[in-house]
């Protein structure tokens, strides 16, 4: 690893995410410029810029250089950066009063960034404007990339940004849909603004004040989860619940299927096999959870099919917004959801999960096996838009599914030695985390939230959210130690 390269480009990651914590600021001063949480972005902004300053005066970098960056160059510039920019956003948290302890900060906004929606605060109307502004800006900024925005704002980058990209892009593949890296970051942005744009106006359309529709766009865009609200969007009318189920389920899908309709193209959802698996998927969810809940609850009515919907999309796009408190719910239902966690969103969203498409791979690779036994001399390749996958995607989607799996496993462990939890918890816990979620079940339920777990228990939490969000290996790659060799 060319170790003045990566932190030279580290420092202009972060310098973007110092010129975006200016609109909190903004927010803080508008409110009291007087207040501590005046003071705490001021302090946060300089002290980041004043880094910036001093490693790129110390640790230069040529545009060739940068533009020669190579692969695990890249994936050691997202993971430090990812974990260098949530170590930087708890600073906020923490030196306004708002959280007390810096693990607790550190946790809210790795949170934020990965767009996991696990909270350790309480009492969320409480927090200053300022501060909740931040808390749902994370979720923007880490929704559709920090990564992202970095390349389509600093053009020093050159054709090294594609390495970037890719360690950061949600899925097994890094799509382009322009020639140039720069363009397709600018462009997957615009189709993100957009989106929130429209939202934003819906939601204000309904009767919800624009701080606090701002705040639910990048939450729901993002697939986040972070709510103004305590009681999250449990505390708003039937439209609003519908408006953001739209968006959930949009966000949920490829941003690069977006962009095809916006140009025209409608017609490349329906070509996608992963996107209508997504939709059958979720179709089929309602249907099981409208017919369950009306059976549990002897009533059949718009607020069971509005409440079956918001959950299953929720859960699925792993957004982690709540209207109800699924964990009452038959238990069937609670293993439904366990289920469609685990699944997650399609691959180019903003979602976590171990993605749709990688789910239909294991599942044709799986029939694909068991018929190759029957008919041993029978070529049976597997296909997904009725094209054959090469065998190195089907490896890495294997690698990454056992990966996935046991970094659950390690999790689950660790929460009922660290905090003596009851299985349910960890189990919920751990997969929430990793699947960027939010909300599980047992005490991490959806009316519950993280601030009881222990110091060891919330840095391993962080640390699968990390994992989680960053596709595994552009965190995993830190710990090998031929990462760190010249």
């Amino acid at each position: 690893m060319h170790k003045r390269l990566v932190l030279n480009i580290v420092s202009r990651i972060l310098m973007v995410v110092c010129l975006a914590m200016i609109a909190p600021l903004g927010w803080a001063v508008f409110d009291d410029y007087t207040s501590r949480e005046t003071v705490a972005f001021g302090i946060t902004i300089v002290s980041g810029f004043a880094f910036v300053y001093f490693v790129r005066r110390f640790f230069p970098a040529t545009k060739d250089e940068l533009e020669d960056l190579n692969a695990k160059d890249g994936l050691a510039v997202v993971g430090l950066s990812w974990i260098f920019l949530s170590a930087f956003g708890a600073l906020p948290f923490f030196l306004s009063g708002e959280v007390s302890s810096y693990t607790d900060a550190f946790f809210e906004t790795a949170s934020g960034f990965t767009t996991t929606g696990a909270t350790i605060i309480t009492q969320i109307e409480a927090l200053p404007r300022g501060i909740l502004f931040w808390r749902s800006l994370t979720h923007w900024l880490g929704g559709m990339g920090i990564i992202v925005l970095s390349v389509a704002l600093l053009p020093a980058l050159g054709r090294g940004a594609y390495q970037l990209y890719r360690a950061e892009a949600p899925g097994p593949t890094a799509e382009r849909v322009r020639p140039k890296m720069k363009e397709t970051a600018k462009t997957l942005w615009a189709v993100y603004f957009i989106l929130s744009l429209a939202e934003t106006l819906l939601l204000m359309a309904g009767g919800m004040p624009f701080f606090d529709a701002l705040c639910h766009t990048f939450g729901t865009m993002a697939t986040g989860g972070f709510s103004t609200r305590t009681a999250s969007i449990g505390a708003y009318g039937g439209y609003i619940q519908w408006i953001i189920i739209l968006f959930m389920f949009l966000a949920g899908a490829s941003f690069m299927l977006h962009y095809q309709a916006l140009r025209g193209r409608v017609t490349s959802y329906f070509k996608s096999e992963e996107f209508r698996t997504y939709v059958i998927l979720i179709i089929v969810s309602i249907l099981i959870f409208t017919a369950v809940l009306s059976m549990w609850s002897g009533q059949f009515n718009e607020s069971t099919v509005r409440a079956s919907s918001f959950q299953v999309v929720s859960i699925l796009t792993t957004t982690g917004y709540t209207t109800a408190d699924f964990s009452l719910w038959p238990v069937f239902l609670k293993y439904v959801l366990i289920l469609l966690m685990f699944v997650g969103s399609c691959a180019g969203s903003t979602g976590g999960g171990m993605k749709v498409i990688r789910i239909m791979v294991v599942i044709k690779l799986a029939f694909s096996t068991i018929k190759q036994a029957i008919l041993p001399n029978a070529i049976l390749p597997v296909k997904i838009d009725a094209r054959p996958i090469p065998d190195t995607y089907i490896l890495r989607t294997a690698t990454f599914f056992l990966i996935y799996m046991s970094l659950f496993a390690v999790g689950t462990v660790f929460m009922t030695i660290s905090d003596s939890t009851d299985l349910v918890t960890a189990f919920a816990a751990s997969v929430a985390c990793l699947s960027n979620i939010g909300p599980g079940l047992g005490k991490v339920g959806a009316m519950e939230n993280y601030a009881w777990i222990s110091m060891p228990g919330k840095w391993m939490l962080s640390f699968l959210m990390l994992a989680g969000r960053l596709e595994l290996y552009s965190i995993l790659v830190l710990l090998v130690p031929a990462t760190w060799r010249k």
